[in-house]
């Protein structure tokens, strides 16, 4: 049977990590700064990294975040600096849903809130990521292409716990935004989202060839 590296093994098992993955929107009416969006989405593997010979691919459970630790999450630029929302004060929500992990925050309370509303609006800031630790996870060696480049797949299946959601400018999943909407926007922006991801979900299913070996 073959072992996944050990030296992949130790990047995937960090103690605090971060994704870069999540989907959000500014959604406020009339004088409110509202945003929502996804931390996650379930059961849809995105790229780690790759590096000679191996792909590393990583997806989260539906089941992931039960138990988890949401206490006191935060919202950040790049998991750094200011607070722009914060769940002990009512201003961030998060709650897994039959999608991902929905979140909901309000950047009306502080100036530097506002402004980073206002660059998400313009589409000046449209991706954000979550930090996170594992609790438990599975990892596969699912596909071997021609060329013996192997694809590894993680599978997260317990996070205990979340510390942040974070505006960033570089995704690890192109295929999430943020993106400033109007009402009337709402349904043409919602409908290319879904398109997008249907065509990543077909370009991955034609990628991986889904063996039966499985690593521990």
């Amino acid at each position: 049977m073959t072992q996944i590296p050990k030296t992949i093994i130790d990047k995937l098992e960090e103690g605090r990590q971060y994704r870069r993955v999540m989907e959000i929107r500014a959604d406020g009416e009339d004088d409110s700064k509202i945003v929502r969006g996804y931390a996650t989405t379930f059961n849809q593997p995105y790229t780690l990294w790759t590096e000679p010979g191996y792909i590393v691919q990583e997806q989260v459970d539906a089941r992931a975040f039960d138990g988890c630790d949401m206490a006191d999450v935060i919202m950040q630029y790049d998991h750094e600096g200011r607070v722009f929302a914060r769940i002990t004060n009512g201003t961030l929500t998060v709650e897994p849903d039959e999608r991902g992990l929905a979140i909901a925050a309000d950047l009306g309370g502080t100036e530097i809130g506002r402004q980073l509303y206002e660059e998400i609006a313009g589409g000046y800031t449209d991706k954000m990521s979550f930090g996170f630790r594992v609790g438990k996870d599975r990892k596969e060696l699912v596909s071997t292409d021609a060329d013996g480049t192997k694809t590894i797949l993680r599978t997260i299946e317990n996070i205990t716990k979340l510390y942040d959601v974070s505006a960033v400018s570089l995704p690890a999943n192109d295929a999430t935004s943020i993106s400033a909407r109007n009402q009337g926007e709402g349904v043409i922006a919602e409908i290319k989202q879904e398109l997008l991801a249907a065509e990543q979900r077909e370009r991955q299913k034609q990628k991986i060839k889904i063996m039966t070996e499985v690593t521990k």
